[in-house]
């Protein structure tokens, strides 16, 4: 299998808890996708047109800042890549990080945690978006997923 990474984002617990639970399973190392500038509660309100996320979704090639990054991307094998479904797809800041990195052969994994959307929609732009990435099959995940579970997932995708 190699080494894994487990990357994700979260604005609130519920992908961070899978992430965790993840990178236990996958014996990953884990790192969270920081946005330069922290997301307040008002720029989350997706009901508000103006809000920063509302503004940042409609624009396509938003691109949020990200704060550090990952030093030894070289060393992975597997990358899964976590994030909650923001208008059916991955918040923007998971093209800045997608776009940071030379991830040549690695496998990237998608997860999603949602409140009610599948993750096909954003599992579909993503590989259409990146089409030289070499992608594995995404799950959507949910913060009471346990740990047996997620290996059974792992196992199906890297064996």
């Amino acid at each position: 299998m190699g080494k894994v990474l487990v990357a994700y984002f979260s604005c609130s617990a519920q992908t961070k808890k899978a992430a965790k639970t993840l990178a236990k399973a996958a014996g990953a190392d884990l790192y969270e996708i920081q946005p330069e500038v922290p997301y307040s509660s008002s720029d989350l309100n997706w009901m508000d047109s103006h809000s920063r996320s509302s503004v940042e979704m409609k624009d396509p090639a938003s691109r949020p800042k990200i704060k550090g990054g990952v030093e030894n991307m070289n060393e992975y094998d597997v990358i899964f890549v976590g994030f909650p479904i923001w208008w059916y797809i991955a918040p923007h800041i998971i093209d800045t990080f997608l776009e940071s990195y030379d991830f040549g052969k690695k496998l990237i994994v998608p997860f999603a945690t949602s409140g009610g959307s599948g993750i096909g929609k954003a599992e579909e732009a993503l590989k259409k978006n990146y089409p030289a990435l070499n992608w594995g099959k995404g799950k959507l995940l949910n913060s009471l997923m346990k740990e047996a579970e997620a290996k059974e997932w792992i196992k199906s995708i890297i064996g």
